[in-house]
């Protein structure tokens, strides 16, 4: 049996695999904003490196509609196995519910990780003449890194409201199997291009577009950019149609090098176009640039986003027990990462340490901690019901394993 030709249920191993890793890069990800060679973030250390906007600008590129893809996969999953209520009640408990519980504990920590650095800057006094924060509005509201959980609360809705008339109209099952056609013919070495075609799009229509961070982030305001919802919206969108057309993770699988090699040539032009791992984080305001910029952007998204894609179904299918434990974690590693990753910054910023040691501390202390937690906290307990679907049972040693060998 060839790779290519294991069970259907393999190939989710390696999506599952695949998103924990990207959530779990999200702390690699914040851990380097710190050690930028311009300054972006709350703790900016004076030991830095091009290095470290380059790693930056790579998981940047992917990881976002990497998990937005494989989360409308498994959301055509669940409706299918549970039906429209399951999936409502499900997504409430483990989506709404871990957003409501978790933002203000989260939004405090980061609060407090912020005058405890502007105390640093400010010789060990908390400043007292800083500006009053903003309003809180629709437009302002600090969803912090969770935004995730808001948008995809939005394109649940979206996906419900959507589904339903087209159920209504496809009684005889005869727009279902025209949809499965056209997503069929959606998947081949043009896939990438076909997805970057309405991002650049919404990169050219986005004002003060800065390229270096490609999708604007929407981590402010209930009401995300057009452009976020432009590049999470279709990889989720096909991720949905996927689940019908499982037979097209095959051919996705089989493309990993042509995806592979289109990703990192595109990528390396994309990072050259906005200015190197230096950049000057400005906006984006010349047509004439703006226009090749957008492209090539948001073929470099969709490129490598198929190029984990593939690469994960072809070298990581199969159980793994490494995976399964680091899929599992990831959404507790996800909700709990930033607070600690500011607190290692914050704890080294003033060490002479070269600065890939300072990274390699705070991405340790990070998981570290994390994992200690979950698996103390979270795993073997109710919360792991809650924001797993399942609480895993505490192993108890074998007598074989404790009596001496005969």
């Amino acid at each position: 049996m060839t790779h290519s030709e294991t069970h259907p249920s393999d190939r989710l191993h390696g999506l599952d695999a695949l998103r924990g890793i990207a959530l779990l890069l999200g702390v690699v990800l914040h851990a380097s904003m710190t050690y930028f060679p311009v300054p972006i973030w709350i703790v900016s250390d004076t030991d830095n490196s091009p290095v470290a906007s380059a790693i930056f600008f790579a998981i940047h590129l992917f990881r976002m509609t990497t998990f937005f893809l494989i989360a409308g996969l498994f959301a055509h999953m669940m409706l299918d196995r549970r039906g429209t209520v399951g999936f409502i009640k499900d997504r409430a408990m483990r989506i709404a519910g871990p957003l409501a519980t978790f933002w203000f504990p989260v939004l405090a920590a980061i609060i407090a990780g912020l005058i405890w650095m502007a105390a640093i800057r400010n010789g060990g006094s908390i400043p007292t003449d800083g500006p009053p924060p903003p309003p809180l509005t629709l437009e302002t509201f600090p969803l912090t890194h969770l935004w995730f959980l808001w948008v995809l609360l939005i394109l649940y809705v979206a996906v419900l409201v959507l589904r339903a008339p087209f159920a209504m109209a496809d009684r005889d099952g005869g727009w279902g199997r025209f949809v499965d056609r056209i997503t069929g013919g959606l998947i081949g070495p043009w896939t990438p291009a076909l997805m970057a075609a309405p991002l650049a799009i919404a990169f050219w229509f986005t004002p003060n577009w800065t390229a270096f961070f490609g999708i604007p982030t929407p981590d402010t305001g209930l009401v995300p950019n057009a452009t976020a919802l432009t590049a999470f919206g279709t990889a989720f969108g096909l991720g949905f149609l996927l689940d019908r057309r499982r037979d097209l993770l095959v051919r996705i699988e089989r493309l990993w090098p042509v995806f592979t090699v289109v990703a990192l040539g595109v990528g390396t032009a994309a990072m050259v176009m906005v200015g190197g791992p230096v950049p000057e984080l400005a906006p984006v305001t010349d047509p004439e640039l703006k226009a090749p910029l957008a492209a090539i952007m948001a073929l470099a998204v969709f490129a490598s986003t198929f190029a984990v894609l593939s690469l994960a179904l072809r070298f990581a299918s199969g159980y793994s027990a490494v995976r399964r434990y680091l899929a599992d974690s990831s959404y507790w590693v996800y909700i709990v990462h930033l607070p600690l990753v500011m607190v290692g910054q914050i704890l080294v910023v003033n060490e002479t340490w070269p600065w890939f040691v300072k990274f390699g501390v705070v991405i340790g202390g990070t998981m570290a901690i994390s994992l200690l937690t979950y698996e103390l906290l979270i795993r073997h307990t109710f919360m792991g019901g809650w924001l797993n679907g399942r609480r895993i049972p505490r192993r108890r040693r074998r007598d074989a394993e404790l009596s001496p060998a005969e």
